[in-house]
């Protein structure tokens, strides 16, 4: 059962997304308006109700000696989606699956590989899962921000307000 957020948990939240790594107690507290404790507490309480599920860092692949990134649409039956999807997780070189609700093209996969013997292997143990492989799209780059989607009025978004004057 979903818990409803108030200002504090949406603005601890939004600011956790922006930088989870860096951003202390203290500078969360400094803009929500709470003790730096309460920050820490709130947290603790959205870890334990499952709303905050982890922190996970950004890799650059292609830094990291992993040059290609293939985004796979996969259709699988409507029946075996679920345990399909997790079994795609277990294939090396997989680091994203998304599973679609409805329809064809319900299993979208994100993989990196080193070469592309790397990828035609991932392509093999995707195809012997029983996934239909639709299409395959050579990712360039991703880019990801926090949605703001909690209506947090109070984060600094990196705007410069209006001169009224």
């Amino acid at each position: 059962m979903a818990r409803e957020l108030d200002e504090v948990d949406r603005g601890i939240l939004y600011l956790l997304q922006r930088e989870a790594r860096s951003t202390t107690a203290q500078e969360i507290s400094d803009t929500v308006g709470v003790s730096p404790s309460t920050v820490r507490n709130r947290i603790d309480q959205l870890e334990a109700d499952g709303i905050i599920e982890g922190y996970h860092p950004e890799i650059d692949y292609e830094a990291a000696s992993l040059p290609l990134r293939v985004l796979f649409i996969c259709t699988a039956p409507a029946k075996r989606r679920t345990e399909l999807a997790k079994e795609a997780m277990e294939v090396q070189g997989v680091i994203d699956m998304r599973e679609m609700m409805t329809g064809r093209r319900n299993i979208h996969i994100e993989v990196v590989g080193t070469s592309t013997s790397d990828i035609t292997r991932i392509t093999d143990a995707i195809h012997a899962l029983g996934l239909e492989i639709e299409s395959s799209e050579l990712v360039r780059q991703r880019q990801a921000q926090p949605f703001n989607h909690f209506h947090f009025s109070g984060a600094d978004t990196g705007e410069e307000a209006e001169d009224s004057s």
